[in-house]
């Protein structure tokens, strides 16, 4: 498979956003480059500018590194902010599981490419401002959405 991962026009994006009345503003774009039944995943995410992707906890090992613009991180411990960073392009991190945080592009956005790992399928828990489980990201979850992303892109 050969992709440009700068040319936005050659993925499939879905876009993740909240409109009820989130405390923050969400909007981010994903998308799928690989995946593999080891579980082994490949995903493109950006940003819009200065907006936030969920609050999340990571329930598998995670690497990322940042292709365009700046990712602003803040990590959080018993609901309280405790560390923040902005990555820049070409910025490195490898995350174990467990890591709670929320990510905001800078004021040209960002593009980050993040490998992930999770042979039980376990990728992500989606968390409510208050720190409760929205619910659970699979790989069959992505799975599912990618057949009908490719499927609605081909009808």
């Amino acid at each position: 498979m050969k992709l440009n991962l700068l040319e936005h026009k050659e993925h499939l994006w879905a876009h993740y956003r909240e409109e009820d009345d989130y405390p923050y503003p969400v909007s981010y774009w994903g998308t799928i480059l690989d995946i593999d039944d080891t579980g082994h995943l490949s995903v493109l995410y950006r940003w819009d500018p200065h907006k936030y992707c969920h609050f999340h906890r990571h329930l598998c090992a995670v690497s990322s590194v940042v292709l365009a613009g700046e990712l602003h991180v803040s990590t959080f411990e018993e609901g309280e902010a405790t560390h923040s960073s902005v990555r820049s392009v070409g910025h490195y991190s490898r995350m174990p599981p467990g890591d709670v945080h929320m990510e905001q592009g800078g004021a040209d956005g960002a593009l980050v490419l993040f490998e992930l790992y999770a042979p039980d399928g376990q990728l992500t828990e989606q968390l409510l401002p208050n720190g409760d489980i929205k619910r659970t990201l699979t790989t069959e979850d992505l799975r599912k959405m990618w057949a009908k992303q490719k499927h609605s892109v081909a009808a």
